[in-house]
């Protein structure tokens, strides 16, 4: 039935009509450029989980207060830059939620050690400039999700102080006793597993991501509970949901014990707020993120970063592989859960920057966003991603070095985080880019207005059309009685297909048009034939 119904979707597309996205200058040279909206359908809305997120490294996106480290009130600042609440207006990225890197008190950069979930760090601000953060964030529809690194604390938590304490007095039974892993001092750890011998209290406690940060033991119901009334506490304020740190680490090398004590988790969340927005970094194959699929939604890793087939795909390979793996991936979270979403994403705090391999002056940057922001689920961008910005491990082997400084070029006083030592950066700001008519920001405000026009992207239930003899693919998309089709082309070449040929779309008297046409070349439709130029990507509608 799903396939007679596609095959109504325009094929041959009588009477075609351009509407193409076009960025148009405001005001004087060098001013912002606004790009113009397409035609909203009637009724749509983003009042559900299939939105765009943004990742924000807290310390190093925009400093409000001059010592050189971004914070809460520099991400109110710029929120009329990342949504200004009007989804037509052309002047914000349109991102519809936020995923901030963890704000709770810790002695490092990064703020993955946590000594205290109940206190936000002093640099970054305080509890009532978070309660004014998500107060705005709804007021311009936009979720907002907290990080939370749950498997460990950092050594300096109340919680490991009165572990270790207990240890040393000899108080077995303390109730910190056990709220760590531990072994005796001279007991051989288990293969894979890390420990750090703790000599005043004779014993070792696990580390397996730091000596810094020790892991909690959630075999004791107290660590359980204690962890479940953080998340608690930060929904009661309005907090929109959490994206969960290191989420195959509670128990290493026990999957099934993970994702029990996640079903748990996210079930008695789900009983405070049934629309919590929860998703895992579960750093693995699908094999693996598969079975956390279940209970919560996972990144999609395999097709993320340099070797990833969103990077792969962008620099001018077979369009037909990725949609065929996407419907794939796709069909296998429909049958593991009803409410199991894609979550592509190209890089994020942990991985190289995506314009060190996808260069954003070579078209590649835009084309990659093309293919995982127009594509169902919901997609998250690496701030500063839309404007190139660079950034990568190398011989230094410093993570800060994937998580540098937003450049705004409007004064802003935010610099690089500790440790950092990359010299590569990118000579472009967020104000030069703006003003230029076919710039990377532009292009992604488009790709977010096109994606909100046009819900069936997000939503719909993915067909993937094979194009034989060419390089070009694409999909169609069925949510709510509607369509949408997908086309890119990411080859420096023209390509041209006849859609009277593709398979789930053939001959139709249904008149179709070209809705919307972001890329670095146009799109024509004569006859059947629709010719997309290089690098270029189109959406169709009846």
């Amino acid at each position: 039935m799903i396939r007679r119904i596609l095959c109504v979707l325009a094929a041959i597309l009588a009477l075609p009509a351009l509407l193409e996205i076009n960025a148009a200058r405001a005001g004087e040279e060098g001013s912002e450029v606004i790009v113009s909206a397409p035609e909203f359908q009637e009724g749509w809305d983003i009042s559900d989980q299939h939105r765009v997120f943004y990742e924000i490294f807290v310390g190093s996106f925009s400093d409000s207060n001059g010592d050189g480290i971004g914070d809460l009130r520099g991400i109110i600042n710029r929120m009329d830059y990342l949504n200004d609440g009007d989804p037509a207006s052309g002047r914000s990225l349109g991102v519809e939620g936020l995923w901030l890197t963890p704000i709770f008190a810790s002695p490092s950069y990064h703020k993955y050690d946590v000594t205290d979930y109940e206190t936000i760090d002093p640099v970054f601000g305080t509890m009532e400039d978070l309660q004014e953060l998500i107060d705005l964030c709804h007021a311009r529809d936009v979720k907002l999700i907290l990080d939370l690194p749950l498997n460990h604390t950092g050594r300096n938590h109340a919680w490991f102080r009165r572990f270790a304490n207990a240890h040393i007095t000899g108080s077995v039974d303390n109730v910190y006793y056990n709220w760590y892993c531990w072994l005796p001092e001279q007991e051989t750890p288990p293969a894979g597993r890390v420990f750090t011998r703790l000599p005043s209290a004779g014993i070792q406690y696990e580390s397996n991501f730091s000596t810094e940060m020790p892991e909690l033991n959630f075999d004791l119901p107290q660590v359980r509970e204690a962890v479940l009334g953080i998340g608690r506490r930060y929904l009661a304020m309005g907090v929109d949901g959490f994206r969960f740190d290191a989420a195959k680490y509670p128990y290493f090398g026990e999957h099934d014990k993970n994702i029990e004590f996640w079903s748990w988790y996210i079930g008695e969340l789900k009983k405070q707020n049934p629309e919590v927005y929860t998703v895992a970094e579960v750093w693995d194959g699908e094999g693996v993120t598969n079975r956390y699929s279940a209970c919560v939604n996972c990144f999609h890793f395999e097709t993320s970063q340099a070797e990833g087939l969103i990077a792969e795909t962008a620099k001018a390979g077979d369009v037909n592989r990725l949609t065929r793996a996407t419907q794939r991936y796709l069909e296998t979270l429909a049958g593991i859960s009803p409410e199991a979403m894609n979550i592509p994403f190209i890089a994020n705090h942990d991985t190289d920057r995506a314009a060190g391999y996808l260069p954003m002056a070579g078209g590649r940057m835009a084309m990659a966003a093309n293919l995982y922001l127009l594509t169902p689920g919901s997609p998250f961008i690496y701030y500063g991603e839309e404007i190139g910005l660079r950034g990568a491990r190398g011989g230094a082997n410093t993570d800060a070095n994937r998580r540098l400084r937003m450049l705004w070029g409007d004064g802003d006083t935010v610099r690089d985080p500790q440790g950092a030592t990359y010299t590569k950066q990118s000579t472009y700001t967020v104000k030069d880019l703006l003003a230029m008519k076919g710039s990377l920001p532009n292009h992604y405000k488009k790709l977010l207005m096109v994606r909100k026009a046009n819900p069936e992207i997000a939503r719909g239930t993915y067909t993937a059309l094979e194009l034989k003899g060419t390089k070009m693919g694409g999909f169609v998309c069925q949510w709510n009685g509607r369509y949408a089709a997908v086309f890119h082309n990411t080859t420096g070449k023209e390509l041209s297909v006849d859609l009277r040929e593709v398979t789930d779309l053939p001959l139709s008297r249904i008149a179709a048009v070209l809705e919307a046409v972001p890329g670095e070349g146009g799109a024509s439709l004569e006859d059947g034939m629709l010719t997309l130029g290089s690098q270029t990507s189109a959406v169709l509608r009846p």
